[in-house]
């Protein structure tokens, strides 16, 4: 944590906010395991230490850069109970709402693809998120709406086009709640021909009118962070017609002039 924040400052980033991955059902806390359990499972981040050690770095840097508390909820139907429970102990700045798995079957390596149409996937994929955002509410934006693609081969499928429908559900229902979207830069680093979400999803947001807009780098290693395009992303939001960028402090939307 303290080298990303260093990375940080060498950049001449002013803020950072972590977001460790928190994925129920897929992974498990330390302290619901016993000792013969743990072997073998896939752990989430140790909440107490995490926060301690954003505590220090925090500290430490206070004069350099301005460091916040997040985490990326990994959520699925079954889990949403953990993440209440979680939210309630945590102190935080900001939370990504993302779909990583659903019925613990991941995306990424295509367990929860398997034996479907892309049709079919993406259609059960938005129903799943439009279930989500109706019933989870402690979040403050819904991460890279349109991830499947990162996983699809680039077969001229338009999963926009498709699922209009529900994605103008999920959207128009998210900016009555409050809550915004946010424009992953990790597009670059996975070659996509799009940004995600899509252009045509961003242009929606913005004519359905959303306003709640966050940039985040996905980053998981120093490359990523060197690498993460966010000046470039930038300049695309405003080719969009987008004016203003959010931040995030104690769960509430700051507002920066893109």
């Amino acid at each position: 944590m303290e080298e990303c924040v260093k990375d940080a400052i060498y950049l001449g980033i002013k803020e950072i906010c972590f977001t460790d991955h928190v994925d129920y059902g897929v992974k498990y806390d330390l302290k619901d395991l016993k000792p013969e359990e743990v072997e073998g499972k896939i752990l989430n981040v140790d909440f107490e230490k995490y926060f301690a050690e954003l505590d220090r770095v925090r500290e430490l840097y206070k004069d350099e850069i301005s460091i916040k508390n997040g985490l990326e909820f990994g959520i699925q139907k079954h889990t949403i109970s953990k993440f209440e429970n979680l939210f309630e102990k945590s102190p935080l700045d900001f939370v990504i709402m993302s779909v990583h798995e659903i019925d613990d079957k991941e995306l990424w390596d295509h367990s929860f693809q398997d034996g479907k149409t892309e049709e079919e996937y993406y259609r059960l994929y938005f129903e799943n998120i439009y279930y989500l955002v109706q019933n989870y509410h402690n979040y403050s934006v819904l991460g890279h709406l349109d991830l499947l693609k990162r996983y699809d081969e680039k077969d001229g499928y338009n999963p926009f086009v498709k699922n209009k429908e529900i994605i103008t559900k999920i959207l128009k229902y998210i900016i009555a709640d409050g809550k915004g979207i946010e424009l992953n830069t990790s597009t670059k680093k996975y070659h996509l021909d799009d940004l995600m979400p899509s252009r045509d999803i961003l242009k929606l947001y913005l004519e359905l009118g959303g306003e709640i807009l966050t940039i985040g780098s996905d980053s998981h290693s120093k490359k990523d962070l060197l690498n993460s395009h966010i000046e470039e992303l930038k300049q695309e939001l405003r080719d969009i017609g987008f004016k203003k960028f959010c931040t995030f402090e104690k769960m509430k939307p700051i507002f920066h002039e893109l």
